[in-house]
C-alpha cells in the first residue's frame, strides 16, 4: 500500500506554518511526484479570517483578511506541471467549532463553491471538492451539510466527485490543546458502524469518496475499524479511500513527524482490508525533505526505502 495522496494544509490551525512561496512549492510538488504522489488535495480555501485566495465574499461578507497570494491558483498550476490532480477544500468560518451549528458553514459555502468554481474551474488539474467539516459521530445537522455542499458542487462542476475524511471517535481522539493524550469514553466498534451507516446512507448520492483518519484509534485495533470503515462504504456504494497520519499522535507535543515503524503498519493494515488509496494529512510538514522538521526528510526516505523494496 503506497501513499498517492496528500492534504495541503496551507492555512495551518494546529502546526506551524512553513512560509513558504512559490519556489519552495515548486519544490514539494517535485518530491511528492518522485515518490508516486498523482492527488492534491487542499484541506481548506479558508479557515475563520485567514484564505488562500482573494474571494470578494469572504473578504466583504466574512471580514477575511486578503491573502497576499493567490496560493489556489499556484496549487492548480503546480499539479498541471507535475500532472496531479488538485481537489479544493470549502471554506471553514470556525463557528460550527465554536456553537456546534453546521448552518454557518452551509450559508458561507453556498457562495463560495460557485466562487471557487467561476474563478478556477477552467484549470484541467481541478479533479475534485473537498468538504471540510471534520466530525466523527453523528453530528447535529452533518448528513444536511455534506449532503447539500455535496450537491452543489458536483452540479455547479458538472459531477467532479466530492471528499469526506472523518475521524473515529477512537482513544486517542483528544484536542489539540488538551494536555492529555488519550480518553476513557471512546466509541465502541458497533456504535461506530452504527452511526456511519446512518451518516453514509444519508450522504451516498453526493458523497463519493470517505477517508477516514486513521490516527485516533490504537495500533491493535486498526484493522477491525478499517474493516468496518471499508465495509460501510462498499454498502453505500462510496470509494473507500485511508487518510494515513504521517505525524504522530503518542507524543506529549503535538505535532512531530510519526516514527516510520507506525506509518509502514497503518499502511499494512490499509492493505490488508482492501483499501483503494492511502492518502496522508500531511507530506509538507511531516513526510518532505524540506519541511522544518528535520525528522520528516529522515522518514521521507525510509519511506522511500520501503516503497523501493515493495
Amino acid at each position: 500500500m503506497k501513499i498517492t495522496g496528500t492534504f495541503i494544509d496551507e492555512i495551518s490551525h494546529d502546526i506551524p506554518h512553513q512560509n513558504w512561496g512559490a519556489a519552495e512549492w515548486d519544490a514539494d510538488f517535485a518530491h511528492m511526484k518522485s515518490i508516486g504522489i498523482d492527488t492534491v488535495i487542499v484541506i481548506r480555501c479558508g479557515y475563520r479570517q485567514f484564505i488562500t485566495y482573494p474571494s470578494p465574499y469572504l473578504i466583504q461578507q466574512q471580514q477575511c483578511f486578503t491573502p497576499p497570494a493567490d496560493l489556489l491558483t499556484l496549487f492548480l498550476q503546480l499539479g498541471e506541471k507535475y500532472g496531479m490532480q488538485v481537489w479544493i477544500g470549502l471554506y471553514d468560518s470556525g463557528k460550527y467549532w465554536d456553537t456546534g451549528n453546521m448552518q454557518h458553514e452551509i450559508d458561507a459555502n453556498r457562495f463560495v463553491i460557485d466562487e471557487l468554481w467561476k474563478q478556477y474551474g477552467h484549470f484541467k488539474s481541478f479533479k475534485g471538492w473537498y468538504l471540510s467539516m471534520e466530525i466523527s459521530r453523528r453530528t447535529k445537522g452533518a448528513i444536511e451539510a455534506f449532503y447539500t455542499l455535496g450537491k452543489q458542487c458536483k452540479e455547479v462542476s458538472n459531477g467532479l466527485p466530492t471528499l469526506i475524511s472523518p475521524w473515529i471517535d477512537g482513544k486517542k481522539a483528544v484536542m489539540a490543546t488538551s494536555g492529555t493524550l488519550t480518553k476513557e469514553n471512546a466509541v465502541s466498534l458497533k456504535e461506530h458502524e452504527t452511526e456511519w451507516n446512518e451518516i453514509l446512507d444519508g450522504i451516498k448520492s453526493t458523497v463519493d469518496v470517505v477517508a477516514f483518519q486513521d490516527g485516533h484509534v490504537g495500533f491493535e485495533q486498526l484493522v477491525d475499524y478499517l474493516s468496518v470503515n471499508k465495509q460501510l462504504a462498499d454498502k453505500h456504494g462510496l470509494s473507500s479511500w485511508t487518510n494515513c497520519e504521517s505525524f504522530d499522535r503518542d507524543m506529549p507535543i503535538k505535532f512531530l513527524p510519526i516514527k516510520f515503524e507506525k506509518l509502514r503498519l497503518k499502511l499494512e493494515a490499509a492493505r490488508k482490508v482492501g483499501m483503494e488509496k492511502a492518502i496522508t494529512f500531511e507530506f509538507s510538514h511531516f513526510m518532505s525533505p524540506q519541511s522544518a522538521y528535520p525528522q520528516a526528510g529522515h522518514l521521507f526516505n525510509r519511506y522511500n526505502e520501503y516503497i523501493q523494496a515493495l
